[in-house]
């Protein structure tokens, strides 16, 4: 009788043993899964590619310190900056880039030397607006990195340059950092003789410009998960 009852009681709980067990290996299979590590493709001219400095010192690199400080192994950050390059150069290049990568952000820091060449800005305008749009179409997250100029060419071309970049952020639906030179430009302690490039110095500003807008767009992109990026 005793063995009946036992076996009764066996039938009853056993399945839910089973399931308990199932679910267990459920959570460790998925806690033993590989996480994504987020690409982030920057996509500039001198400004991000640590012109006259140690690359190691630019913000680009910062910027790739910090994300591993906070969340190693969780991001990869490419650094496909050229010095010299306008924006029609950045989109000649961006589509191998977009693809070898495989990116989830890009970073677009181009226009500057557009400018400094008093190149049309409706022409910097479409060029940019041609990146946004491959990127996008890639499957990424894009960010605009503003940059302003010295009225060398006029206050109507500075001004249509400098329209360009909100106009684009408004388009597009993209964030926008206005001029990641804030606090730093007009400041000859943090450029180089050129008065164009800043120096080891001005690089941690210029990250803490770009700062907010990155760590926001990588939260953004894991609501459910820790917020890694978010701290500074």
């Amino acid at each position: 009788m005793r063995y009946l009852n036992w076996r009764s009681v066996s039938r009853r709980v056993m399945p839910g043993i089973r399931r308990l067990w199932l679910m267990v290996m459920v959570v460790l299979a998925a806690a033993l899964q590989p996480v994504h590590a987020e690409t982030l493709l920057v996509v500039g001219d001198s400004l991000s590619a640590a012109r006259g400095i140690d690359r190691d010192e630019g913000w680009v690199n910062l910027l790739r310190q910090r994300l591993a400080s906070q969340a190693p192994d969780r991001y990869t950050v490419v650094n496909a900056s050229i010095s010299g390059d306008t924006t029609a150069g950045g989109l000649e290049r961006l589509p191998e880039a977009l693809e070898r990568y495989s990116p989830d952000l890009v970073l677009l820091e181009l226009g500057g030397n557009d400018g400094l060449q008093g190149l049309p800005p409706d022409r910097m305008q479409n060029n940019l607006a041609q990146m946004i749009e491959k990127s996008q179409a890639s499957g990424a997250r894009v960010a605009l990195l503003g940059i302003l100029i010295p009225p060398n060419y006029g206050q109507a071309y500075t001004k249509a340059f400098a329209d360009v970049f909100p106009m684009l952020a408004s388009q597009y639906d993209v964030p926008l950092v206005p001029f990641i030179l804030d606090g730093v430009a007009l400041n000859d302690d943090l450029m180089q003789d050129d008065r164009i490039h800043p120096n080891a110095k001005g690089q941690p500003i210029i990250l803490d410009n770009i700062w907010p807008t990155v760590a926001a767009m990588l939260d953004e992109a894991s609501p459910g998960e820790t917020n890694h990026a978010s701290r500074h």
